[in-house]
């Protein structure tokens, strides 16, 4: 693309603040709504819509949620056939989801790209397992852009880009292919280093099995892989290894009656493959290792309480919960949960207790003003939960909670003027 090409967007912001005569066409997943929803809003503003970039298209709109790639990998077909159509001269301004939102004036600039979520936000909003998200973090996957008591706030875009290279290559896509997309991509995106990186993680992840007594298992299913016998198993190797060196090792389950010399971190870190795998029992086991020889890790003792839950035991976890939050009074995940989980047990003035605590902690957490809220609005105490529902939608405008946060204001409007974001 010229130089005079990537000036386009700007142009087009200043100049054209609706979309008057323009012919729009969405590409990759949108992250704040949906491509028919998005065509709605194209429609209002004067302009039409179109499902394939053609020479009369005048816009195309590049999805934020994850890298526009297809199904085998291969780069978006609408914003590759655009740029080829760019390159011979057609008129075509590419631009991105936030971008196009400011144009349309339904965001201000910026606002989307900015936003932070919590690994309780980011589940809801991708379906990405909160067990998950933590192991991303532990292997450099994603970085949080800010800790705060412990609870790391991510980028949506940078979880969502992880998300949608893991579910590629877990769908058997060569990881080669997949870096000539990013190479491709490249050319609109700016920075692609760092889903370079992330890239040749997740290739080696995808090869790597936790071993046990019984045999191999995969840990992003939790499911038994057949183990033929042998007394090496051969790890299927990477196609055209070059971009993707590095060592794949097994990581073998210990039992805890074995006289190994492990430490704590590492009877850890054990239990967190575990989890990870869904195997709640040696997971236990590992945790229950780990605190016996350093019984002040608050984090192993909530890990510990979501393995105990997992395997039914949650009169167990619920004591591990606050056993993190003695070590740790400001462990305010912790704290939440404590809160989620004695609503669960039917004691709902001790949830409200709980999130209360959080929330003196960390005044502007999202999630314990969100569950606060509904504990209140379970015990018809309305007019307490709204402020807590109206300052969640100030850091969430999006995502599946924002939905129930907007139903709950819009059901209990008794006439006031409730400002929603």
């Amino acid at each position: 693309m010229s130089e005079t090409d990537e000036e386009q967007p700007d142009q087009l912001l200043q100049g054209s603040p609706a979309l008057q005569g323009e012919r729009v066409v969405f590409t990759g997943t949108l992250a704040s709504m949906t491509h028919q929803k998005a065509g709605e809003f194209v429609e209002q503003h004067g302009g039409q819509t179109a499902q394939h970039v053609s020479r009369q298209t005048t816009l195309l709109v590049v999805g934020e949620e994850g890298w526009p790639l297809e199904s085998d990998g291969s780069p978006s077909v609408n914003l590759t056939h655009a740029q080829e159509l760019i390159a011979e001269g057609v008129s075509i301004q590419i631009i991105k989801e936030s971008d196009w939102l400011a144009l349309i004036e339904l965001r201000e600039p910026g606002v989307n790209v900015d936003q932070l979520y919590t690994p309780a936000m980011l589940t809801q909003m991708l379906d990405v397992p909160v067990g998950t998200i933590r192991r991303w973090e532990r292997q450099g996957l994603i970085k949080p852009a800010r800790k705060i008591y412990r609870l790391p706030y991510f980028s949506f875009q940078e979880v969502a880009s992880v998300r949608r290279l893991s579910q590629l290559l877990e769908s058997g896509v060569n990881p080669r292919e997949l870096e000539s997309s990013l190479q491709h991509l490249g050319k609109f995106f700016n920075e692609i280093d760092a889903p370079l990186s992330q890239l040749t993680l997740l290739a080696q992840d995808a090869q790597l099995l936790l071993k046990d007594e019984r045999g191999l298992i995969d840990p992003r299913q939790g499911q038994r892989v057949f183990d033929f016998g042998t007394a090496e198993t051969e790890v299927p190797e990477l196609a055209d290894e070059e971009s993707f060196e590095g060592t794949i090792e097994f990581t073998e389950h210990l039992q805890p009656t074995e006289p190994v010399d492990r430490s704590a971190d590492e009877w850890f870190d054990e239990g967190c493959q575990l989890l990870d795998a869904g195997e709640a029992k040696p997971a236990i086991e590992a945790f229950r290792l780990a605190l016996l020889g350093q019984p002040d890790m608050p984090e192993a003792h909530l890990h510990l309480a979501e393995a105990l839950y997992l395997n039914g035991n949650t009169e167990g976890a619920l004591e591990r919960y606050y056993a993190a939050v003695e070590w740790d009074h400001d462990y305010i995940e912790a704290w939440t949960q404590l809160g989620c989980l004695h609503n669960e047990l039917g004691d709902p003035e001790a949830a409200l207790h709980a999130f209360e605590i959080a929330l003196q902690v960390h005044p502007d957490y999202p999630d314990a003003h969100l569950h606060k809220a509904e504990v209140l609005h379970q015990l018809n105490r309305v007019e307490e939960a709204v402020p807590h529902w109206k300052i969640y939608l100030d850091f969430d405008e999006l995502g599946p909670w924002a939905e129930l946060a907007r139903q709950r204001l819009q059901e209990y409007d008794d006439g006031e003027d409730l400002q929603f974001p």
